[in-house]
């Protein structure tokens, strides 16, 4: 993979996602790396905080691609929607993306993202979870039907996607954008910078 842009990676790089909003992500800054997506189980424990288990679930899915990939840096997410301590998934199905809109609709809701750098031979493991609070505007059972009738919803934590066209249900954001969409890009670049990941490109 070759690409402009501001950084070039200096070490191999795996994502440990199928997601191709974290793809894009990275590919905007000009980052090369491979793609192999981590098979883990995505459920909270009993009891566990979502702060708890984004985080959890970002360094399980790390440790997951490590274990094959020993000398390759690894670097996993996770994201989830919370509102009224509850967190919201991916929609199972058209009914749930409808209801989970409706129950956001003119409210706050918080996104947290957690990501996982690791490196087995290094024994190197990070993680850290950012936090954007998302408020949605009103709007009415008709607007959100149509939305949901789009597709976009259904494989999107909180049944939205803000970088797409459900970015209309936003009022305002406080905090990262791009962790709304599924990588904290600034925390996640010092990371990589710190590690010697990536780097500034040259020429």
């Amino acid at each position: 993979m070759s690409l402009d842009g501001p950084f070039q990676t200096t070490a191999r790089l795996i994502l440990a996602s199928a997601s191709p909003r974290r793809r894009i992500l990275l590919q905007d800054l000009g980052l090369a790396f491979e793609t192999i997506e981590a098979q883990i189980e995505e459920q909270p424990h009993v009891g566990e905080t979502a702060r708890d288990f984004v985080l959890r679930a970002a360094c399980d899915k790390a440790r997951a691609v490590s274990r094959q990939h020993v000398s390759s840096w690894v670097l996993a997410a996770d994201t989830v929607v919370v509102h009224d301590s509850r967190i919201l998934g991916k929609p199972e199905d058209a009914a749930q993306a409808l209801s989970v809109l409706l129950s956001l609709a003119g409210k706050k809701h918080l996104v947290h993202t957690a990501f996982c750098l690791e490196n087995a031979n290094d024994q190197v493991s990070v993680g850290r979870i950012v936090t954007t609070e998302v408020w949605f505007s009103p709007f009415s059972k008709d607007i959100a039907a149509s939305y949901v009738a789009t597709g976009e919803p259904l494989d999107k934590a909180g049944a939205y996607g803000i970088q797409g066209c459900g970015g209309f249900l936003v009022e305002k954001i406080n905090g990262s954008y791009s962790n709304v969409v599924g990588l904290p890009m600034a925390e996640v670049l010092r990371e990589l910078l710190r590690y010697k990941v990536a780097a500034p490109r040259q020429g």
